[in-house]
């Protein structure tokens, strides 16, 4: 079966193997597995399966030579809700690496009869990590759902938003007569503290350095990033966290006013468009809602939904358009927003709109997301959808029409109730 970027489906047998598939390629693929609590975060450093702890205390989840990762679903234990299977290029930055530079690759999903499901990962650019897919727990069953979201930082960063303390430090001299041990995958140094693991006993940092005699470690500054980055339909990017938290993320609508004609019939043809800005908004705690000037809904940047829309502009004539900012300090309590847009007043004419959205974040590229498909006589357009991966937000250009904000609420299960508004 192949599933598709967000999709569902139940797991009905107790044992399966997780196994990234790609092509051959020079980058040096990692896998790993995160045991997390309801909260998101993992009990302790075990729960954190990798080429450096393969194997889970309770048997439940086993990290093999191959980057593979069997679950045996029987054994995972009671505080554990969910398992993020993730991906990432080791020493990225350093060699000048993304997962941009790989196609054709795949999440594939093994049983006791074969293969069960297969997803296809596509659409990245600049990221070093990607959160493939997540086994999670549902009503007492298993499920498992295709997320195929990356985003920038590697390992230490998706370990850091799990809630493991990473320090990446050079491993210490081997011993004068060290274990045989496999060169071709260097083992890690993984020692912990096993004193007293009580919560008021201090974790000694995981050291996430490889035993790396045999790659060729040239410290050379990592590459700076894009300044700009136009996204193609269905391409995701993720916004890069400085330190624990994001920035303040930017999110700016600009159009184009049609043309101004003459003539006598002028005063009745030159209407315009009044495009809106505006967006939906899903809270982890479950809440959801918009933000937009109808019903004069401009939300708040300090209190939930943390979101704010800065102004109505009914002309295109204002040069800053209009902007939604979101307030990055509490990118932790949101789950997604979809940015959107519909025509408030005017003919639904989106090609003289000419509509660009630009997603600013500090540390991050500006990302570009024209409005460039056109012929549509519907007046809602879903622009970009922000979901939380990893502590950040993912931004994907999405660009579907619809006949109105209803319409696109179905499209991506939001479940609100809509009336009609104005704004006089």
């Amino acid at each position: 079966m192949e599933i598709r970027k967000g999709q569902k489906i139940q797991l009905n047998e107790t044992f399966l193997t997780f196994r990234f598939i790609r092509p051959q390629s020079a980058l040096e693929i990692d896998t790993a597995a995160f045991l997390t609590a309801g909260n998101g975060k993992v009990a302790g450093d075990e729960d954190f399966v990798f080429y450096g702890n393969a194997k889970h205390n309770s048997g439940a989840v086993i990290h093999k030579e191959d980057d593979s990762v069997d679950i045996d679903l029987k054994k995972i234990p009671p505080h554990v809700e969910k398992i993020s299977l993730t991906a990432t290029i080791y020493d990225a930055e350093k060699r000048r690496q993304d997962f941009g530079m790989i196609r054709g690759s795949a999440l594939k999903i093994f049983g006791a009869r074969g293969e069960i499901a297969s997803f296809s990962l596509e659409n990245f650019s600049i990221e070093t990590a990607i959160v493939l897919g997540e086994v999670y727990r549902y009503k007492g069953a298993w499920k498992f759902n295709a997320i195929g979201a990356g985003f920038s930082g590697g390992l230490a960063a998706l370990c850091n938003n799990f809630g493991i303390e990473v320090k990446d430090i050079a491993p210490a001299p081997p011993p004068p007569s060290p274990p045989k041990v496999d060169t071709n995958r260097p083992k890690v140094n993984t020692e912990r503290n096993r004193g007293n693991r009580d919560s008021t006993t201090e974790r000694k940092p995981i050291n996430m350095g490889r035993n790396s005699s045999n790659i060729n470690r040239q410290h050379e500054e990592a590459p700076p990033l894009p300044k700009k980055i136009e996204l193609r339909k269905g391409q995701k990017v993720s916004l890069v966290k400085r330190g624990n938290t994001l920035g303040e993320i930017v999110i700016n609508l600009n159009w184009n006013q049609r043309p101004p004609q003459t003539g006598i019939l002028s005063r009745f043809t030159n209407r315009g468009i009044d495009l809106d800005l505006a967006c939906l908004f899903e809270l982890k705690d479950g809440r959801i809602g918009g933000v937009q000037a109808l019903g004069n809904n401009f939300g708040d940047l300090n209190y939930p939904p943390y979101i704010v829309l800065d102004g109505d502009d009914r002309t295109g004539e204002v040069a800053g358009g209009e902007t939604i900012r979101v307030n990055g300090k509490f990118a932790d309590k949101i789950q997604r927003i979809l940015v959107f847009t519909f025509i408030y007043s005017g003919a639904a004419d989106w090609a003289e709109a000419q509509g660009v959205v630009t997603v600013k974040c500090p540390g991050s590229p500006e990302l570009i997301v024209r409005m460039d498909e056109y012929g549509s006589s519907k007046r809602t357009c879903a622009i970009a959808l922000l979901e939380n991966v990893g502590g950040t937000f993912s931004v994907e250009k999405v660009i579907e029409f619809y006949n109105d904000s209803e319409q696109m609420d179905r499209a991506f299960d939001w479940g609100l109730r809509w009336t009609t508004g104005s704004k006089d």
